[in-house]
């Protein structure tokens, strides 16, 4: 989730027609709470990495999750309240995890809503965006110890950001797949409560077309520490691997000051980026 600071103006709707395409068919009526259809239980990994989905089941109203949620690769998807194809602000998760949680084999499809939201330290394992909405993941808690994790994985399609970092703590992102986004994961650039965040991204391949990895606020004293990161598709080297912002409090938005390493906030070297 972020401020309408930081939603970039002429943002594009997904069509009809791409929603229809995703939905494949799939029968809504009469659906109540998280309830759904479901054709088989566990999806399979594809040649390209990417998993084909066990299965659809539509979600009306967000899945609260606390312990662990094995999805089997089933797709969710949003229905009802949930099953807006926009960009609009302050939307509802398709899952919600609580302290603790761990989410995984889940693909999220579209209507994707405001996909995951994390209220505080959690672990997402193996979960894949076929079409991100708002965001991908929102992670949220106030504790300086908090710790997210996301193994595995990956994410398509997101307009702007995949990861929005609005709370404290650390973000660990590693063996994961992003194509075609704006950005990777950003800490949050005009939250009214801001915090220190700490990032770390590592064996990650990214496929153009995209504009940055990470985007940090120095004057938070946020870190990000990127190693083994592959980039596919782009030659002329266009998409920056971190951005260096200030941030703020007050809903404005951020100022960009840099990129590039700099051995304090952006942390990593060339050999660390390659180009395939």
């Amino acid at each position: 989730m972020r401020s309408a600071a930081q939603r970039p103006a002429g943002r594009h709707r997904r069509s009809l027609a791409r929603r229809r395409a995703v939905l494949g068919g799939v029968a809504a009526a009469g659906l109540t709470g998280a309830a759904l259809l479901t054709t088989t239980l566990t999806g399979t990994a594809n040649a390209a990495g990417w998993p084909t989905p066990g299965g659809s089941q539509a979600v009306s109203r967000t899945i609260e999750v606390s312990g662990t949620y094995d999805g089997g690769l089933k797709r969710f998807y949003g229905s009802g309240d949930l099953g807006g194809d926009g960009q609009e602000e302050g939307q509802d998760p398709i899952f919600k995890l609580k302290d603790g949680a761990v989410l995984k084999n889940v693909v999220i499809g579209s209507p994707a809503a405001d996909g995951v939201h994390c209220s505080g330290s959690c672990t997402l394992q193996n979960v894949w965006w076929e079409d991100v909405g708002e965001d991908a993941a929102t992670f949220k808690g106030t504790s300086s110890g908090a710790t997210y994790t996301v193994t595995g994985g990956g994410a398509k399609k997101a307009d702007d950001k995949v990861f929005q970092f609005n709370g404290a703590g650390r973000l660990n992102i590693s063996g994961f797949q992003v194509a075609d986004f704006g950005k990777l994961v950003r800490s949050c650039g005009n939250c009214s409560t801001q915090y220190k965040r700490t990032i770390g991204v590592s064996d990650v391949d990214v496929t153009a077309p995209g504009k940055d990895l990470v985007g940090i606020n120095t004057n938070y004293g946020d870190t990000a520490t990127l190693k083994n990161i592959r980039i596919h598709g782009d030659s002329s080297k266009k998409i920056k691997p971190c951005v260096r912002y200030t941030g703020n409090n007050t809903g404005k938005e951020p100022v960009e000051t840099g990129s590039g390493p700099d051995g304090t906030y952006c942390r990593y070297s060339a050999s660390d980026i390659s180009y395939n």
